[in-house]
């Protein structure tokens, strides 16, 4: 690094990002609450620093929008920012010591399945670590979060958006069908079903991309477009239509109310691959024991869970990576 960018300043950075969303420098300085003459000045030391041209002028406008070197700085503050978070996150963890919160972000049904006794056995290692939960639609959001800082440890489906993540795999997730109690499709034996029978069903599915489409897309390289008929991102919604006869549900097992007894639950025996949940976490903060336990305990309990095959609990433990795994790419899509 030059000596000039060592005087870089990340109020500067994001002066850069204000006139970029605001449009102008007039506009960014009423953002900021600055004038529009200390703005002018930012960017003139930020370019200064840099050593070229960042935002675009034209003439008789203070702004006409970034230059390809201001887009390429402004991709990098989102790390930068992260980073900051991390550090802001450990040093927070630091300060609190034995009265420290573990954030733990989780979607509905690992909220519904796996936590409570996940937490009680965490709080039984660790009595003096609160553990607070945040739910969200879509896993995505979590993972900002733990870009950002603001959570220590999220489940997420893998494979995982490109990020400074790292993860463990806790469980392989069989896709079942959920049909009304009593119907024909429950007396069926699992062998009459393929692929095509299958697809030709009133399915019940998830509506968020992240939720679904792998699962989605298994029929579509067979060339059967599946006969999705209702959606919805929520599990009970989609499970409460098959209840009531409104189509044949294709869900996730942990998804599934296994105690309801207006459904029942065909298995599909491989024919969809399993989605994958890992715990992860951001792969540039200090680990620390209790984050660990969290995940090691978690670990644990997904390989005893009832109903799922002895086949994929065997396979849950297995590490992404030496020992973890850097997430790789993939679109950016929803959990449940």
């Amino acid at each position: 690094m030059t000596d000039r960018w060592v005087g870089l300043d990340l109020r500067h950075l994001l002066t850069l990002r204000a006139i970029a969303d605001e449009g102008s420098f007039k506009a960014a300085a009423r953002a900021l609450g600055y004038t529009p003459s200390a703005v002018s000045q930012q960017i003139a030391s930020l370019e200064r620093v840099v050593g070229t041209q960042l935002i675009a002028r034209e003439h008789g406008r203070q702004a006409f929008g970034l230059t390809e070197a201001g887009a390429i700085l402004l991709r990098h503050l989102a790390a930068i920012e992260a980073r900051l978070g991390a550090a802001k996150a450990d040093i927070d963890a630091l300060v609190a010591g034995s009265g420290a919160t573990l954030r733990v972000g989780a979607y509905e049904s690992v909220g519904a399945r796996l936590l409570p006794e996940l937490v009680a056995r965490f709080q039984e290692r660790y009595p003096g670590i609160r553990v607070e939960v945040e739910e969200a639609l879509s896993d995505l959001d979590h993972l900002q979060a733990l870009e950002r800082g603001s959570l220590d440890v999220a489940f997420s489906l893998l494979p995982l958006p490109a990020g400074a993540f790292h993860a463990r795999a806790v469980l392989r997730d069989p896709w079942v069908l959920v049909t009304q109690a009593g119907s024909r499709l429950a007396a069926s034996p699992r062998a009459a079903l393929d692929l095509a029978a299958i697809g030709r069903l009133p399915l019940v599915t998830f509506r968020a991309p992240r939720s679904i489409d792998d699962a989605l897309d298994r029929f579509r390289e067979a060339g059967i477009e599946p006969n999705v008929v209702l959606r919805s991102d929520y599990n009970d919604a989609v499970q409460e239509f098959a209840a009531a006869g409104r189509g044949v549900a294709l869900m996730p097992r942990l998804a599934v109310n296994a105690r309801d007894d207006r459904t029942a639950i065909v298995d599909l025996g491989g024919l969809i691959p399993p989605r994958e949940i890992a715990l992860a976490w951001h792969g540039d903060r200090a680990r620390s024991e209790p984050l660990e336990t969290f995940v090691e305990l978690a670990v644990e309990l997904c390989s005893r869970l009832d109903g799922f095959p002895t086949a994929l609990r065997a396979s849950a433990a297995e590490e992404h990576g030496t020992p973890l795994r850097r997430a790789g790419a993939a679109g950016a899509r929803g959990g449940a």
